[in-house]
């Protein structure tokens, strides 16, 4: 397993046990360690607490960062991660709940299904002119757009959790935007579907002492900020949903603020036992985050059911994830449908560029070429 280099550097001085280093601050203790998994970032009370595992030449040990809540504002952290890179950020000072939808944007950059890549999600942003090597910022006033699936299966989730929450922060002050769209993978962690968890979480929750269940939860950073995502959204004439959108979903003729506004208070339940049937139809197997009708299945979509979502939802075209059906960026129902999940995990990674009215497919080394 290829271990991680993480390093936790806050810029509050907080005693004896910090010392000074390249402009940061560093244990003493943590000399010859490795920070092997973290940050994992909750609140009690009026504290803030930083945790993390650290890998003591093949140790594995729990080690605690505590900060006044009243000093939020002067913690950062840094990230530095096995492709050699680091990126810093500070707490996001207020989370709210994303809006439904957006106008027309100058440019967009879609991808999903990373499933805890780190390595495929900083090549494919770096050839979309999304970041530069260094985490800085560089799509403008452009939108990224992230359709769900970015936990499980591998072994970098913190890191791209935390890459994507950093990037929020310098989009919106470049003029652009970061959409984190959630696809079942991110519900499933939500509420407690472990199955397809690295190990290397769950050995972190026991390290820390607690359920893998907590890492996610309403008093943790990550945990809140999940909170506040949506399940489908309209960016200029176009929807983003992770799975897709069925009849079913077609027949409840909701609008999608009402979709996104019915789903959110249970994105963490376990029970599927819902106040309002139409919950049913939202949260299961025919809702956004599991409808895989467009790709496979019987009955399968027809051009029909995809143009009455048109109609439903005021767009002209659907991109979704969640159904391998390529090793590229696809089109589907006539370019009606497009889909960008892809097997990252064999290197076989692309993401969809959009510019104006025209559409790209855009693989890690830069390469571009029309949908």
């Amino acid at each position: 397993m290829t271990k991680l280099l993480l390093f936790l550097l806050p810029t509050l001085l907080l005693g004896p046990q910090l010392i000074e280093k390249d402009n940061g601050l560093e244990c003493k203790n943590m000399k010859h360690t490795e920070v092997y998994d973290g940050p994992y970032v909750s609140y009690k009370g009026e504290w803030i607490y930083v945790q993390y595992i650290v890998d003591n030449h093949g140790s594995k040990q729990a080690k605690t960062d505590s900060f006044p809540l009243k000093d939020k504002a002067s913690i950062q952290l840094t990230v530095k991660d096995s492709t050699g890179g680091a990126f810093s950020f500070k707490l996001q000072d207020k989370l709210e709940n994303e809006k439904n939808q957006y106008g027309n944007v100058s440019k967009q950059f879609a991808l999903s299904d990373i499933e805890g890549n780190f390595p495929a999600f900083k090549k494919l942003l770096l050839a979309g002119g999304v970041i530069d090597p260094s985490y800085h910022w560089t799509f403008g006033d452009g939108h990224l757009v992230l359709t769900g699936d970015f936990f499980d299966r591998g072994q970098h989730v913190t890191e791209v959790l935390w890459l994507i929450y950093s990037l929020e922060e310098k989009a919106r002050k470049a003029g652009g935007y970061v959409h984190f769209i959630l696809g079942n993978h991110e519900l499933m962690n939500l509420s407690g579907d472990i199955r397809y968890v690295h190990p290397k979480y769950l050995a972190a929750a026991s390290t820390l002492g607690v359920p893998y269940l907590q890492f996610f939860d309403a008093n943790t950073e990550l945990g809140r900020w999940l909170r506040t995502k949506n399940i489908m959204e309209k960016i200029g004439n176009i929807l983003y949903v992770h799975g897709g959108i069925s009849a079913e979903i077609n027949k409840l003729g909701l609008p999608i603020d009402s979709i996104n506004f019915m789903a959110r208070p249970f994105y963490h339940d376990s029970l599927f036992v819902y106040p309002d049937p139409r919950m049913d139809t939202i949260m299961l197997d025919q809702g956004p985050f599991w409808y895989r009708g467009y790709y496979t299945g019987i009955p399968k979509a027809t051009v029909q059911q995809v143009d009455s979502s048109f109609s439903l939802f005021g767009v002209s075209r659907i991109v979704t994830g969640h159904t391998v059906v390529s090793d590229k960026v696809s089109k589907w129902f006539d370019g009606k449908v497009i889909n960008t999940d892809v097997p990252h995990y064999k290197g076989q990674s692309e993401a969809l560029y959009i510019e104006g009215d025209k559409f790209y497919r855009v693989r890690p080394d830069g390469t571009k070429e029309p949908l």
